[in-house]
């Protein structure tokens, strides 16, 4: 084989190996394991989710330092972080949401990703009964919750889960007794 060939064979490998890419990695808000008794999602009728745009996106997002962001280009959601949200919430809600029809907007005003730290969901939500007679009456309620988190993605993704587990408790909590809960 001729040193050009050689040269060029070589250099070809060398590019090749250059270009190869991480494998993605994807993550759910749904845990392993369904919550036990949540068998009435039927009757939760979500109007809108909503997440701040900088999360927006499929790859997941942490905040570095006091003011940055990275967005982790191998670590991704396993759909939107919307559609995270909804089915994660659906899988939560237990069984006496399932007794009423509701009606669900859900405004997350922050949801922060902080390796090694802490994981937090601070939303705003709006809560209907839909087969009250003023089916227009309505709760309107804010729930913070945050839960500390190890320094890998998958603990912190847990963290998240946690989160929505107890976001989804509050929900339920002013389901059943018509006004807000004061601490998740």
């Amino acid at each position: 084989m001729s040193l050009s060939l050689r040269v060029s064979l070589l250099s070809a490998l060398l590019l090749l190996a250059a270009c190869r890419s991480d494998p993605i990695h994807y993550h759910t808000l749904l845990p392993a394991q369904p919550a036990p008794g949540a068998h009435g999602a039927a009757s939760i009728q979500f109007e809108q989710i909503s997440v701040p745009p900088q999360v927006d996106r499929p790859q997941m997002v942490i905040r570095q330092g006091g003011s940055g962001l990275a967005i982790l280009e191998t670590e991704w959601w396993g759909a939107t972080l919307v559609d995270e949200l909804r089915n994660a919430l659906v899988d939560q809600l237990s069984s006496p949401v399932a007794e009423r029809r509701l009606s669900l907007r859900l405004d997350v005003q922050r949801f922060d990703s902080v390796p090694g730290q802490y994981a937090l969901i601070d939303a705003q939500w709006r809560l209907r009964i839909t087969e009250e007679e003023n089916s227009k009456a309505f709760l309107s309620c804010r729930t913070t919750v945050q839960t500390p988190s190890g320094a890998s993605i998958d603990d912190l993704v847990v963290a998240h889960q946690n989160n929505v587990k107890r976001l989804a408790a509050a929900i339920s909590q002013a389901a059943t007794t018509t006004r807000c809960p004061t601490s998740p």
